[in-house]
């Protein structure tokens, strides 16, 4: 895994990162996105264009959010590699992490 997306992206979801990744592996789930593992090129295209900061490459997590280096691989268990988000759509259901997350709007 290259790239994360931690907890800045829950229930925002801006999706400026989807538009400027030149692959098709910003996956959105209900009240995130997740960054696929095997099909993300390591560009970093996302990073800079992420208006809330969410996105870290993986070594460069902070602490607090280490947890969604693995919430990120995990969300793709059930999925595998569908080799492309845009076909999926939104998918219904989100890491477990990230559901039982209180909602994020309006935080801080």
């Amino acid at each position: 895994m290259t790239y994360v997306i931690a907890e800045p992206c829950v229930d925002v979801k801006d999706k400026a990162c989807v538009e400027e990744y030149p692959v098709d592996c910003i996956y959105e789930g209900q009240r995130s996105l997740y960054i696929h593992p095997d099909e993300c090129v390591d560009c970093g295209a996302c990073e800079p264009v992420c208006p809330v900061e969410a996105i870290f490459y993986e070594e460069d997590v902070p602490p607090e959010w280490q947890v969604y280096t693995r919430a990120n691989i995990e969300f793709f268990d059930a999925l595998g590699s569908p080799g492309g988000a845009a076909k999926l759509g939104l998918i219904e259901r989100d890491h477990p992490l990230i559901a039982a997350l209180p909602p994020q709007i309006g935080k801080g």
